[in-house]
């Protein structure tokens, strides 16, 4: 039987993450963001491009504040349109911290699309990298120190990554989106060879609509559903009001886990930045400080390429 001496406040993370599905051999899920809206790309590749110019977007996330390991992750990625526009090329880099374990991975996406009609288009996506996760028991205080299921770390674990989506837009009025941002199933192993960890394939499914209210405000509900053996349903449901073309507010909620509340700047036609808060709607609650987001958005445009109206996803 494995016996771990640790503070309460890892035990009770240990525990999440065992009935989550994201740690040892119960597998790992990857990271969701309150902010998915802005960061399509991580889970979709056939968004790459979609905006018509170079985009670069940075994400950090410090979950559970206050919570001994707790996740910490940095994401940032870019992507740019190649050719005549109906192709787009992107690369993602993502760093995910949680109690033990450090996951790596980079990836590259292309995609390609086809024009339904003159405002719907359809995009292929693919996507390619490769995964690093290390795991060091060491920072765990193991009581029994004969248990051999703490005896060796996991170290530099290289994993392929291999994903595809589609994604079906009107421009600036709706999308839709369905995607796995890694199709392979993933064993690792430690040094002694016991299988420690494993990670399932996710499949999302994205879309949102945008409403326009009046001729200063516009509504965007969205919504995201993730699926993944092994796990609940994941539900994300969003609403934000962008005004003026500058300033966005918005709400969203996270089945059975958190409430947030989300914020945007639109500082100059090429440079966005947002920030979220979430509210834990479990027992978590008592144990943390909440989660916090933040969102950083630069693209480049040309001087004739002005848009008046800029695009809410």
């Amino acid at each position: 039987m494995k016996t771990i001496k640790i503070a309460s406040s890892q035990i009770l993370l240990l525990v999440l993450m065992l009935m989550g599905g994201v740690y040892l051999s119960y597998g790992q899920q990857d990271s969701q963001f309150t902010q998915y809206m802005y960061n399509t790309q991580t889970i979709n590749p056939s968004y790459a491009g979609n905006r018509g110019v170079m985009s670069f977007n940075g994400l950090y996330r410090n979950q559970w504040v206050g919570l001994d390991g707790a996740p910490e992750i940095l994401n940032f990625s870019m992507n740019t349109p190649i050719g005549e526009k109906n192709m787009g090329l992107g690369l993602s880099l993502f760093s995910d911290k949680i109690g033990p374990s450090t996951e790596n991975n980079i990836a590259v996406d292309f995609s390609y699309a086809i024009r339904i009609s003159n405002n719907v288009k359809l995009s292929f996506g693919i996507k390619g990298g490769a995964n690093l996760l290390n795991v060091n028991y060491n920072k765990l205080n193991v009581y029994n120190t004969t248990d051999a299921n703490f005896s060796a770390n996991i170290k530099n674990r290289l994993s392929p990554i291999i994903g595809a989506g589609l994604y079906l837009n009107d421009h600036d009025t709706w999308y839709v989106g369905i995607s796995s941002p890694n199709l392979l199933r993933t064993d690792h192993y430690d040094d002694l060879k016991t299988s420690t960890a494993n990670e399932q394939a996710h499949f999302y499914a994205i879309g949102g609509y945008v409403f326009n209210v009046s001729t200063t405000v516009k509504f965007k509900p969205a919504i995201l559903t993730k699926i993944v053996s092994g796990a609940p349903l994941a539900l994300d449901l969003s609403a934000n009001f962008i005004f003026n073309e500058k300033f966005t507010l918005g709400a969203a909620y996270r089945l059975n886990a958190a409430a947030s509340a989300l914020a945007g700047f639109q500082i100059t036609e090429g440079l966005m930045i947002g920030y979220a808060y979430d509210y834990d709607t479990t027992e978590l609650s008592n144990y943390n400080h909440g989660s916090h987001e933040v969102f950083l958005r630069f693209e480049l445009r040309k001087p004739t390429s002005k848009i008046v109206t800029p695009r809410f996803f």
